[in-house]
C-alpha cells in the first residue's frame, strides 16, 4: 500500500521544481494529485488518470476557490493541501533598496496566496473529513538570510505564524497544519539566483552539509507531513536545510 493510498491532493506552484517532485512523488505513494500553476504543467505522457492540472494565481482569490473546486470535482474530496508557490524576484533585496512593488508582490503569492488556498481548501477537506496542510516557509522564516531578501524572508515568517495559527483554529476539527522550512535547494529559481558565483559561495558557506538541497529531498519531507505518519504533528515547523540552522558563521561585514 502507499502512503497515500485514497487520499486526495492539491498541490501549488508545481509546474517545476519541488512542486513538480513532491506531486509526481505523492501520485506514486496512492494520492490523486492535482497540479496547480499560474503557468501551464506539462504533465507528459507518463502522468496517467492520477494527476490532472489547473492554471492558478494563488494571490488572486477566484483562482484559489477555482483550484480548489477543479480538486474536488475531479477526484471527489480534498485531503493533502501543499502550499508550495513562491516568489524570491532578483531585485527582492535590503530594507533600503527593494522596490515596493516587489515587497507587494512577494507577500501577494507567499503570503496571501498560502491564506486564500487555505480559505478556500479548508471546507472541502472539512467535508472530505479532514487532512493534512503543508504551508511552505523556508529556513528564513527562523533565522536572517545570510544574502539580504528583506521581502522573501517576512513573508516567509509570516507563514510559520500563520500556520500555527491555523493549527490551533483547526486541531479538533481533523485538519492538521503544519510549515515545511527548507534551505536553499537545487531549482530553477534558485539556479536563476545562484548565477552570480560569489553570491553562490556566499550561502554555501553556511551549509554544514557542504551542498545545496536537492528538490527530493523536500519532497519526501512534504510526503512524511501528508501521511498518516506524522498524524500527532501539528503546528510544527519541520527543517530540511543540511544544518544551516544548527551551525554558527560569522556574517561578512
Amino acid at each position: 500500500m502507499g502512503r497515500l493510498d485514497g487520499k486526495v491532493a492539491l498541490v501549488t506552484g508545481a509546474a517545476s521544481g519541488i512542486g513538480r517532485v513532491a506531486a509526481e512523488l505523492f501520485a506514486a505513494e496512492g494520492a490523486r494529485v492535482m497540479v496547480a500553476d499560474i503557468v501551464d504543467a506539462d504533465l507528459g505522457d507518463g502522468a496517467g488518470d492520477g494527476i490532472a492540472s489547473v492554471r492558478a494565481d494563488v494571490s488572486k482569490a477566484a483562482d484559489a476557490e477555482r483550484m480548489v473546486r477543479a480538486t474536488v470535482d475531479t477526484f471527489g474530496g480534498l485531503h493533502v493541501l501543499y502550499n508550495n508557490a513562491g516568489v524570491l524576484p532578483p531585485d527582492d533585496g535590503g530594507t533600503l533598496d527593494t522596490p515596493e512593488d516587489t515587497w507587494d508582490r512577494v507577500m501577494a503569492v507567499n503570503l496571501k496566496g498560502v491564506w486564500l488556498s487555505c480559505r478556500h481548501g479548508i471546507p472541502a477537506m472539512l467535508d472530505s473529513g479532514g487532512g493534512s496542510i503543508i504551508n511552505v516557509a523556508s529556513l528564513v522564516a527562523l533565522m536572517g538570510s545570510a544574502v539580504a531578501q528583506i521581502a522573501y524572508t517576512a513573508s516567509k515568517g509570516g507563514v510559520l505564524s500563520m500556520t500555527r495559527e491555523m493549527a490551533v483554529e483547526y486541531a479538533r476539527r481533523g485538519i492538521r497544519v503544519n510549515a515545511l522550512c527548507p534551505g536553499p535547494i537545487q531549482t530553477p529559481l534558485m539556479a536563476e539566483l545562484l548565477a552570480d558565483e560569489a553570491k553562490r559561495a556566499r550561502r554555501l558557506v553556511h551549509v554544514p552539509i557542504g551542498r545545496f538541497g536537492e528538490a527530493d529531498e523536500v519532497a519526501r519531507a512534504a510526503l512524511f507531513l501528508a501521511s498518516d505518519e506524522s498524524s500527532l504533528m501539528t503546528g510544527a515547523s519541520l527543517v530540511v536545510d543540511g544544518g544551516i540552522s544548527v551551525a554558527y558563521v560569522t556574517p561578512e561585514g
